[in-house]
């Protein structure tokens, strides 16, 4: 029986410890074995044995959550093929960095001058790309983990709630304004190269097609190319093709713009344009807006870089820098000599539509037909090209919707018709909504931040810096000026809105 004392004690021991039903058997559960009373048991032993168990299953559902994220990643467009390389995401890059907004920066010129608007394009552009350069270093974590998509990034930055309302809609209408926008140019750059083939054939001009035609045929080219597409690596070819034509239509413009010499009783002069101090803000305030949306594609960075392949010795910001650096040095070697030199050749005269409406102007007539024609025609064709990169987001989303419902990849005619069907919804918009293109420093605007404010913050939300260091201050003062930025630059595009465009000719541009 033993001493009365000891059973007592041991009674009130066991009483002490609630976790216990009783001393002499604990089960954990059905596969633990029972300690008896005999033994050297510790009430914290199974305890610990209760936590290492919790954290096996914590562990066990993280990495079947892991499983089912990777399979989800490879049925959609963008993650499906992961065979890219360096040479790839700089054609990706220079396809999306060449564009039509970049005509415009001599005209920013005419309301900054030329200290002025080499200051602010330079500042612009080495900012846009150490942005580029701190999404490249979040792509990829320490072990392994990969973020190939701009919201995912956001929300492991922002937290799922604020990640999701400062990011989806910013990418939402970047992504789908963006692609509007370039069936707009590319429809009216069809309707310029149809004139300019028929140039003073009466008869040849009657028969042209309307601006609605020409972008059902624009919308019609784009969406047979996205057909043959399946995935975003699969557009390797297509971006080789949009940088050429990209580089081919920078480099004629600006060199036939100087080959021509100034224009008669040109002035440099932002002064001349305005009246009163007034007047002079407002378009300073315009000029920066100009320059600001002048750079694009930067949203699309985390998702080229998804198409690159990594192991631990050789990640994929590695290769993507390469890309990064190619890339953008021909970016800087096609829109500096644009911005400058078109701002030589034409300054304050320069059109508010950009460097090609002013060549169409003042030197259509003494430029051979057949160059005017092959400009035209190579803005189509990299406006067809970059189409198919800017709307993959797009597809991806909505395949998400299908994969996440059925747990399969999508079929082929299941892709086709999501295709068509959203090829058909962005020509209704750019049908019903053609003065879009007037819009688009107010678009880009909106978009701003998250080339230049969110990658600021995500770097030190992730990395979490020291508040003393050098790349925090840094980017906390870049994350703020954007801030700022984006508030004056979405006010100067209203305001020149208000001020220029609410006239009897703004719903018919």
């Amino acid at each position: 029986m033993g001493d009365p004392e000891v059973s007592s004690e041991r009674h009130r021991v066991g009483r002490s410890i609630s976790s216990f039903s009783s001393f002499r058997i604990i089960p954990i559960n059905d596969d633990d074995t029972p300690h008896s009373e005999g033994t050297n048991f510790s009430p914290v032993d199974s305890l610990r044995s209760i936590d290492e168990k919790k954290d096996s299953n914590v562990d066990e559902n993280e990495n079947a959550n892991a499983n089912v994220a990777e399979e989800i990643d490879s049925w959609l467009p963008i993650t499906e093929s992961r065979t890219g390389n360096a040479y790839t995401a700089a054609f990706h890059l220079l396809s999306t960095g060449l564009g039509n907004l970049a005509f415009v920066l001599p005209f920013a010129f005419t309301s900054l001058g030329w200290s002025g608007g080499i200051v602010v394009l330079t500042v612009f552009f080495a900012w846009r790309l150490y942005a580029i350069c701190l999404l490249v270093s979040l792509h990829e974590t320490a072990d392994g983990t990969r973020y190939s998509r701009y919201i995912q990034l956001a929300i492991i930055a922002f937290g799922e709630k604020l990640g999701k309302c400062l990011a989806i809609f910013p990418i939402v209408y970047l992504s789908g304004g963006t692609c509007i926008m370039t069936i707009i140019t590319g429809g009216n750059t069809l309707q310029l190269f149809y004139k300019a083939i028929c140039k003073n054939d009466q008869n040849c001009l009657d028969k042209s097609p309307s601006g609605a035609e020409w972008y059902l045929v624009f919308i019609c080219l784009a969406i047979l190319i996205a057909l043959f597409s399946p995935n975003l690596d699969s557009l390797t070819w297509v971006s080789f093709v949009g940088s050429i034509m990209g580089v081919s239509y920078f480099t004629i413009l600006w060199t036939l713009s100087i080959s021509k010499g100034r224009l008669n009783g040109v002035s440099y002069n932002p002064s001349d344009n305005v009246t009163t101090n007034m007047e002079r803000f407002r378009d300073v305030l315009n000029g920066i807006a100009i320059i600001a949306m002048g750079f694009r594609g930067q949203n699309l960075v985390l998702e080229i870089q998804g198409t690159l392949p990594s192991n631990p010795k050789h990640p994929t910001r590695t290769r993507m820098y390469k890309g990064v650096i190619a890339s953008y040095s021909f970016v800087a070697m096609c829109e500096f000599p644009l911005a400058i030199g078109g701002y030589w050749a034409y300054g304050n005269m320069m059109p508010e539509n950009g460097i090609m409406v002013a060549v169409a102007k003042y030197h259509q007539e003494s430029t051979p037909k057949g160059l005017i024609s092959t400009i035209y025609l190579l803005v189509v064709i990299q406006c067809l090209c970059s189409f198919q990169l800017f709307v993959m987001p797009v597809f991806d989303n909505l395949e998400r919707i299908y994969v996440s419902r059925k747990h399969k990849a999508c079929p082929r005619w299941v892709r086709s018709c999501i295709k068509l069907l959203y090829g058909g919804l962005a020509y209704f918009m750019a049908v019903a909504f053609p003065f879009l293109i007037s819009l688009a420093k107010f678009i880009g605007g909106i978009a701003l931040p998250l080339s230049l404010v969110y990658p600021c913050f995500m770097w030190i939300s992730i990395k979490k810096p020291k508040r003393n260091s050098l790349m925090y201050c840094l980017n906390m003062f870049l994350g703020c000026l954007g801030t700022l930025i984006t508030v004056v630059q979405v006010a100067g595009a209203l305001w020149y809105l208000v001020v220029n465009k609410l006239d009897a000719n703004f719903f018919n541009p």
